[in-house]
């Protein structure tokens, strides 16, 4: 096996490998903390040194490693003798461990990741590093081949900052210069060694640059070791960068290149430096000829490279030898001494004109590898330079112009005209027709305008690049881009600073004069200059959105040229996932475009999966260091350079680390950068608006947000923390409940605890100041902000040193601030640790809420919370299937205790038994509550209704047993009430079966026929009817519709007028009537709603519809078919209604006529009707002795034709058990079969299935493809009535025609599970009787006690068959029966379902129609609330046209067609009633009274066209329902007769599944 070499083996302790490349994504994750004092493993070191230093952590260089045991230091052998103890001390040989020398290089460690980096990771690493003032690879040997790579690529993000001071006529004009520092032509001065020297080469540099800070490492610095294996060679560069101040080393930007170890051993990277080098500094042990260093020497005194010798053996002071060349002896010399004489040499020599050094140039013409000629940057970089070759020759501000027009006016015209719809007066629909068609151009603008060449160009690339070249194509177009628009920012900048400086300093003098205003519109034209020339990458994705959304609201292609606009979510999506920023909201336009976030992150949730993050937001003021944080905490790569400052909001994914997730309950931190709150170019009126509105919409998207504040001074902060607590006060007020952590940046003494109390003191009193403020503008109460968020100032306050360590721009960043990162970093982590975050779609939804509702004026009036209204209708869907889970079950109970007192088995029913049935399935819905509530992925947001649900289960659950409490004490009292008839009726059998036995006795031996029996059997049966009813009164007959006038006359009405409405029949239509004004007195004010009459006649008929239902419920409470009929029953109606009537009356302070009394009960009593004469049908089938005996004659002429032809008793008895058995076998099956097929229909019938609303969906969608007024107007008339008619409908369909086959095969199995009830029943039955040698009377009981829970089976006597003895024959008997009763009941028709007690329609409504019914005041529109008498207000998702309604303008005949969510939002006003004189602002619709406080109406732009369909359809209809027009101001728009039935039946799908 082949030894490693000392630099494979270095690779392989640090566990790197060239082959397997690091990439950004490695260190774009959530890793365990990195601590500087924390020991590391050396093969920690290169991850932990890179992790460090993305944390701007200079010191992450000198990170301590664990020393292997094996390796420590030797302790020498204990002697005896004492001398011999100081033998160590004396001792000259080198008898210990060098604990140096197995230790790994600092600078080592460096190279390694290096060169085990990719190339998008070299740049990060390289410009890190740059931020952290050290020095950067510019010539680095290849650790294997030897060739020397130029690494340009890694120069290509730095940006250089720094004064010039130039001096004219003894004055100093200082001039500031930014540029990418490949751009920036300087002197470069060289500095090599030339043998072994005393002195360091390095620590010498770092005193020209900066002698507080280890700009090039040196021997000194910690961690250094004498072995380094990857350094030699390595030629490092640093720029002097001056601040424009007096004490400048030099007065303009020099770069320094240090060629480190031996220059006599690396000729090739010597002779580069040389020729480029504007100065040559030479380091020498001595200048004598015979040193190997002289021929290098001669030669480069000889060439006209200025040249300065420092030598290491001599004392001379600096000496000039000819022009440009020095020497200068080291000997004796303080460092200080020597570096004065450099900086004034070097100094003297760069004001001369000199050879320039530019980075980008530096290689052209010597044998080096330069990276960006690689084969793997090379597709990367020509697609970028083809974009950026589209700009040559181009005014940086007129490129968006040119190549971006989708992004510029006509996209921020478009978010103008949108704002503009959220705030319309007069003629609100129209405007809004007309707004909507403008925004429509605009797109088609869009659409036309979207095929530059730069998007195709881009567009083809992102689509066709691998994952590798699509980095660094993306990298090089932003710095290509960048180096484009530096030159142009940094003077505009530069003009800005000072525009701004004058109008603060006017400002401060609280000047008003036309002075500042002159200035502020100068700032303002500077502001929109910047705007212009500031062009980045964020801008082209601007430009992809843009042209997605305006294809998409066209669904599209353009003409001439075929875009593939619907890839491009995806694409975004993609680079979304690897760690690139997207931009959330434009800052430009102030808009977040809700169609290209929302497809970006359908893609991203296509792709991971609808993955849970933490949404952590971050704001502060402008230029405050919010980007720099988060840059170092995660890794990311928002823009922070200077004039790139964040303009709106860009999100951000960063993945939380394998080893880090069992932690956390989320698996991506997703990061909110925004931009500066009272942002400078915004300075104006709009300021704070613009301000509030971002913050709130940052805030309300975080589950923690970072407000970054940059120094101490509270005056600064008020502004901010006042728009803060702000939208902290609107998220407490629409129940979103994010953390705030406040970092406090710049802060001079991060340490001083008292200091900092302070500190906390006032910024707490100012934020308790702040709570007050917001509490008073948004209407609410607040003493102090942990009033409105949970907020401790000890823990949520966190302060930061100072980004630098000393003055820019040559200062490095403070160490002190990237333990601060660390620390905001770890309790970020922790506090992250407790929450679930929101998965991607909540995120999608939440942004979608929230954009919605700052868009209207007021954000809590406006806010529709999407997710909260999605997790409580899955909850209201939850809720119906654990109700309906009881109620079956109890249904099950109900049949059971029935069939238990039919059949005489149980005489009293205690609630405690129905209870402990129900125990079971209570407890099991319980269970499955509290799983629900506590498992949930929603939780957090479902606890809020939690109590709530568990009181509604309860209450429901408790109604329902006491419910079938009182039916079946209803059915003992009438078992027990009939006790006498159904005695009277077993008598009757008994001696009807007598008297047939007795007469086929007499006939047994006679030969007779067929039918000479039954004219024997007709003659006799007559006088037994007669015999046996002689003494029994038989039943009256009822008149009912006497009873009804002589009650209603009871009440103090006219006979005549009684009459004459009966002859008039008005009332037979009173619940559909459009105009009840005949029936009101009209002197009295009538105290209704609204400003039209329709309104009146809603209230009356809402009215008729209330006092129909109760009446009908109290009439179905009554016992009339199994207790017969009782005029009191009328009386007790009759009474409740005229009540009702006066009650209605005085609370509407309206009179009504006597007619209209009259009418409503003659009304009621007319629907009553049916169901009356049905019931009492019913008693009298069952009660009148004379009916019941004609019912049985047809059994008993049978039961005499069997004794007449000698059929023994157990054949007769075996006939008789089968005809009851038919009876009871059919009641069983129908009930059952009720209860399984509403079981089955509210299973898979979609209609049935979920909650109201969907309920509501199916509704409204039956009605569109029926396309009937009429039935339209019942809906919308009688919501509730229509909603039970269209579920009757439905369960008549399924049953009989849709799902005939299903029904009747589940009928089916209940009759075959009633066949195996009473086969078992008769086998047990005749098997006990042979065992206990028991009798007829024995095996009747045993029989009838075995169906006693499933079937009602009527006693039957047995002494009429005591002499049977073959009980085997008698279960033949019934068993031969049973197939015939079972075949008959299979093919029963289902029509036959009616008769019977349980029907599945019935069971579906009471189910279905148990919830909200309140309708919206102004729409009609109905609560769809699962729920009824719920908590909250009433709501509904989306709202009708008010036409619908009749709603229109007062004192004329002109309808209002507008939808009420867009009137209330509108500046119009209503009247409540026709003769109000006051009118109400919409706004402030709730204080119109108690119908109107209880809704909530959203404001909300997108309407149902479904409705607009429907009013442009039924147009002449609904005119003449209303006796209204469709004209002047109720003209509907045009654009609302453009919807078809299909796309309103559409828009139901679409809106309703929020």
């Amino acid at each position: 096996m082949n030894k490693l070499s000392p630099k494979e083996a270095l690779f392989n302790r640090l566990h790197l490998h060239n082959k397997q490349k690091l990439s950004p994504s490695d260190f774009r994750k959530i890793h365990p903390p990195v601590n500087q004092d924390h020991v590391t493993s050396e093969k920690d070191l290169a991850h932990s040194f890179l992790r460090g230093l993305m944390m701007l952590d200079y010191r992450a260089r000198y990170i301590p490693v664990k020393q292997d045991s094996s390796k420590s230091d030797r302790v020498f052998d204990s002697v005896d003798a004492e001398d011999d103890d100081l033998d160590p001390l004396f001792s000259t040989k080198v008898d210990t461990v060098k604990t140096n020398q197995n230790r790994v290089h600092p600078m080592d460690v460096q190279m390694a990741a290096f060169h085990c980096s990719d190339t998008v990771l070299k740049q990060n690493m390289i410009t890190k590093l740059s931020q952290c003032q050290y020095a950067l690879p510019l010539l680095v040997p290849d650790p294997v081949s030897k060739d020397i790579e130029f690494p340009l690529w890694t120069f290509r993000q730095i940006i250089k900052t720094w004064k010039k001071t130039q001096t004219k006529d003894s004055s100093d004009t200082v001039t500031m210069k930014s540029m990418p520092i490949y751009k920036a032509q300087t002197p470069m001065v060289s500095f090599f060694r030339l043998g072994s020297l005393s002195v360091s080469k390095s620590q010498l540099m770092n005193t020209l640059i900066n002698d507080r800070h280890s700009t090039f490492f040196h021997r000194n610095c910690p961690g250094s070791t004498k072995s380094r294996l990857l350094m030699d060679g390595v030629a490092e560069i640093a720029w002097y960068c001056p601040a424009g101040k007096p004490n400048d080393a030099f007065t303009d930007c020099v770069a320094f290149c240090n060629l480190h170890g031996d220059a006599l051993l690396f000729e090739q990277q010597r002779d580069i430096l040389t020729e480029g080098s504007s100065i040559n500094v030479v380091l020498v042990p001595t200048l004598e000829k015979s040193h190997s260093s002289t021929i290098v020497i001669i030669s480069l005194y000889k060439c006209e490279t200025p040249l300065i010798i420092l030598i290491d053996d001599t004392d001379c002071d600096a000496v000039q030898m000819k022009k440009g060349k020095y020497k200068i002896g080291l000997k004796d010399k303080t460092q200080p001494n020597i570096t004065e004489e450099l900086k004034r040499i070097i100094g003297g020599i760069s004001f001369r004109p000199h050879k320039t050094f530019q980075l980008e140039t530096f290689s052209d013409g010597f044998a080096v590898r330069v990276d960006e000629n690689d084969e793997v940057c090379l597709d990367g970089k020509s697609a970028a330079v083809k974009i950026v070759n589209l700009f040559q020759g181009m005014d940086v501000s007129k490129i968006k112009d040119t190549f971006l027009p989708c992004q510029g006016k006509l996209w921020h015209d478009w978010c103008r005209i949108n704002k503009e719809l959220y705030q319309l007066k007069g003629h609100i629909e129209k405007e809004k027709c007309k707004k909507k068609q403008e925004m429509m151009k605009i797109r088609q603008d869009q659409c036309t305008a979207s095929c530059s060449e730069l998007m195709k160009l881009f567009i083809e690339s992102l689509s066709s690049l691998t994952s590798t070249d699509k980095e660094y194509f993306l990298k090089c177009t932003q710095i290509l881009i960048d180096a484009l628009s530096t030159y142009d920012l940094s003077s505009i900048l530069q003009s800005y600073d000072e525009k701004w400086s004058e109008v603060r300093s006017l400002k401060r003098k609280h000047e008003k004069s036309d002075l500042l205003k002159t200035k502020q519109t100068e700032l303002e034209e500077i502001s929109k200059k910047l705007q212009s020339a500031t062009f980045g990458l964020e801008h082209i994705f601007r430009e992809m959105g843009q042209i997605y959304e305006a294809h998409k609201s066209l669904q599209k292609q353009p003409e001439k040229v075929q875009t593939d606009w619907s890839k491009y979510p995806e694409l975004a999506a993609q680079l979304m996932i690897s760690g690139h920023p997207m931009e959330l909201m434009d800052g430009d336009a102030d808009h977040v475009p809700l169609s290209w976030i929302s497809s970006l992150l359908d893609e991203v949730i296509r792709k991971l999966g609808d993955q849970r993050v933490f949404v952590l937001s971050v704001l502060g003021v402008q230029s405050s260091g919010k980007s720099t944080m988060l840059n170092a905490m995660f890794g990311l790569q928002f823009a922070v350079s200077a004039g790139r400052c964040t303009k709106g909001a860009f999100m951000q994914l960063v993945k939380v680390s394998e080893e880090m997730k069992k932690d956390f309950q989320f698996d991506y931190i997703l990061v909110v950068d925004t931009e500066g709150l009272r942002a400078l170019e915004l300075a104006g009126n709009t300021t704070l608006h613009h301000d509030n509105e971002l913050a709130t919409f940052v805030v309300g998207l975080g589950n923690m947000t970072l407000i970054n504040i940059f120094g101490e001074n509270p005056a600064d902060m008020q502004d901010v923390l006042q728009i803060v607590v702000q939208a902290f006060m609107r998220m407490k007020k629409v129940k979103l409940s994010p953390s705030c952590v406040f970092v406090h940046q710049n802060v001079t003494d991060v340490a001083a605890a008292e200091k900092n109390m302070d500190g906390k003191r006032r910024l707490q009193e100012k934020l308790d100041q702040m709570a007050q403020l917001a509490a008073k503008e948004e209407g609410c109460d607040a003493e102090c902000f942990s009033d409105i968020i949970a907020f401790d100032v000890q823990k949520d306050v966190k302060y930061f040193a100072q980004l630098w360590e000393g003055n820019p721009p040559m200062a490095p960043p403070n160490p002190g601030y990237s333990e601060s990162v660390q620390d905001l970093k770890n309790f970020i982590l922790s506090k992250a640790s407790q929450s679930a975050g929101v998965t991607l779609s909540q995120f999608k939804g939440k942004i979608q809420d929230l954009w919605n509702a700052l868009i209207h004026e007021n954000f809590v009036f406006s806010f529709k919370n999407t997710l909260e209204i999605s997790v409580y209708r899955k909850l209201e869907v939850q809720y119906g299937n654990w109700t309906w889970t009881l109620r079956t079950n109890m249904l099950t109970i109900e049949n059971q205790y029935y069939t238990k007192i039919e059949n005489g088995k149980l005489e009293k029913v205690e609630l405690s038994d129905l209870f402990e049935e129900m125990s079971k399935t209570y407890e099991g819905i319980q269970k499955d509550m509290t799983t629900y509530f506590d498992e949930d992925q929603d939780k957090e947001m479902l606890v809020q209704w939690r109590g709530q649900f568990e009181t509604k289960i309860k209450e429901f659950h408790e109604e329902l047993v006491r419910g079938v409490k009182r039916k079946l004490d209803e059915v003992l009292q009438q078992k027990k009430a009939c006790k006498k008839l159904e005695d009277q009726k077993t008598e009757f059998e008994n001696k009807l079966l007598e008297k047939s036995k007795e007469l086929a006795q007499q006939l047994k031996d006679k030969n007779k026929d067929e039918e000479e029996l039954e004219k024997q059997f007709n003659s006799v049966w007559r006088h037994w009817v007669s015999e046996l009813t002689a003494d029994i009164k038989p039943t009256e007959d009822i008149n009912l519709e006497d009873d009804q006038s002589t009650i209603v006359q009871e009440l103090g009405f006219e006979w005549k007028l009684i009459n004459d409405r009966k002859i008039q029949k008005t009332y037979k239509n009173m619940a559909d009537l459009t105009d009840y004004n005949d029936y009101v007195i009209k002197q009295r004010t009538s105290g209704f709603i609204h400003n039209q009459s329709y309104e009146e006649q809603h209230l009356i008929r809402s009215f008729i519809d209330d006092v129909e239902k109760q009446s009908m419920d109290t009439f179905k409470s009554k016992p009339v078919a199994t207790r017969g009929y009782s005029p009191t029953y009328l009386q007790e109606v009759a009474k409740n209604v005229k009540d009702k009537v006066t009650e209605f009356e005085s609370e509407r302070k309206c009179t009504l006529k006597k007619e209209f009394t009259v009418d409503l009960l003659l009304f009621i009593f007319d629907r009553a009707g049916s169901w009356f004469l049905k019931s009492i049908k019913k008693f009298k089938m069952k009660n009148d002795p004379q009916m019941f005996l004609e019912n049985k004659r047809d059994q008993y002429s049978n039961i005499f034709r069997s004794f007449c032809r000698g059929s023994s008793s157990a054949v007769v008895l075996g006939e008789l058990i089968c005809e009851k058995l038919k009876v009871s076998t059919v009641e069983a099956v129908y009930n059952k079969t009720a209860i399984d097929l509403a079981g089955e229909m509210r299973c898979s019938f979609p209609a049935f299935s979920g909650n109201r609303l969907n309920l509501e969906k199916h509704v409204l969608k039956s009605l569109a493809e029926k396309e009937k007024f009429s039935g339209f107007m019942n809906y919308i008339q009688h919501p509730r009535k229509h909603v039970e008619s269209f579920i009757k409908e439905e369960v008549k369909k399924y049953i009989f025609t849709e799902h005939k086959d299903k029904t009747l095969n589940i009928l089916k199995k209940n009759v075959q599970d009633i066949k195996e009830l009473v086969i078992r029943a008769l086998f047990t039955a005749t098997e006990k009787v042979k065992v206990q040698r028991g009798d007829t009377d024995m095996w009747l009981k045993e029989f009838s006690s075995l169906l006693k829970d499933k079937m009602t089976f009527d006693t039957i006597c047995s002494q009429n068959f005591s002499d049977i003895s073959d009980f085997e024959l008698l279960k033949k008997e019934v068993e031969k029966g049973l197939v015939s009763i079972v075949t008959e009941t299979s093919s029963f028709s289902l029509e036959k379902m009616k008769e019977f007690r349980l029907q599945p329609d019935q069971i579906l409504i009471d189910q279905l129609c148990r919830c909200c019914w309140v309708q919206c005041p102004f729409c009609g529109a109905v609560c769809t609330n699962t729920l009824e008498n719920h908590d909250g207000d009433h709501s509904v998702p989306f709202h009708r046209a008010t036409a619908v309604y009749g709603m229109h303008y007062k004192d004329t005949v002109e309808m209002s067609f507008e939808f009420c969510t867009t009137k209330v939002a509108s500046d119009g006003h209503f009247y409540r009633s026709q003769d109000s004189v006051k009118s109400i602002p919409f706004k402030q619709y709730r204080t119109a009274g108690p119908e109107f406080a209880n809704w909530r109406i959203t404001p909300d732009g997108s309407n149902l066209p479904y409705w607009k369909w429907f009013v442009c359809q039924f147009q002449s209809k609904l005119e003449g329902n209303y006796n209204l027009k469709f004209h002047g101001s109720g003209k509907i728009p045009s654009e609302w007769k453009t919807h078809c039935k299909e796309e309103a039946i559409k828009s139901l799908d679409e809106m309703y599944n929020l």
